[in-house]
């Protein structure tokens, strides 16, 4: 069996915390307008249509034709995208800086718009880590699509064995494991460290 030496990061909810709700509650005071908002016009399965490629342009288009009233919420969702990206998952940062300093090899694949990342990434130094990420949007494929794990294992020149995939959705995580990649399920810092340190990574 080959020894794990490799780890491969999602993005949201495993480095950074991510949810449509951190930016509408800022812009909707009442609640029940809000959940009905989430639940109904800005949802997650019309913001993943970015992740796999489609321009931000052509979904608000579609989406304020059904929802005309909102328009002017639906418009704000590119402009102020990284407030649904509040801030670094509390302890995850500091295991990617450990793993570097023993020279783990870093690398990401997430389900993020080609348009959101580079506003995103700016400015966030934990990136600097990582040797490659692939992004979603970038290369119209989508996890838990196997071709977007082989594509990311050609990319970075590992093989799948020599693998851990961490990724808060299990969905990912059994996509992933489909190519023989260990997957972590991610909950939280401490469980991923102990992980790391069962696999010799820490």
């Amino acid at each position: 069996m080959s020894k794990i030496d490799t780890v491969i990061f999602d993005i949201g909810n495993v480095i950074s915390r991510w949810d449509i709700r951190f930016l509408y509650e800022k812009l909707i005071d009442d609640p029940q307008e809000l959940e009905w908002f989430l639940n109904h016009v800005v949802t997650p399965e019309w913001h993943f249509q970015h992740d796999a490629g489609r321009p931000f342009i052509e979904t608000s288009r579609e989406l304020i034709a059904q929802f005309p009233d909102h328009a002017d919420l639906i418009s704000l969702f590119q402009s102020r995208f990284n407030e649904t990206n509040p801030g670094e998952v509390a302890g995850v940062a500091e295991l990617i800086q450990q793993l570097h300093g023993a020279d783990i090899p870093l690398f990401g694949i997430s389900n993020f718009s080609a348009e959101f990342w580079p506003h995103f990434r700016k400015g966030k130094p934990v990136f600097d880590h990582f040797q490659d990420i692939v992004i979603s949007g970038e290369e119209n494929l989508v996890k838990p699509d196997a071709a977007i794990y082989e594509l990311a294992l050609n990319r970075f020149g590992v093989s799948a064995k020599q693998c851990l995939f961490v990724d808060d959705r299990l969905d990912n995580i059994e996509g992933a494991e489909a190519l023989g990649i260990k997957g972590h399920h991610f909950q939280d810092a401490a469980l991923l460290e102990a992980e790391l340190k069962a696999l010799s990574l820490l």
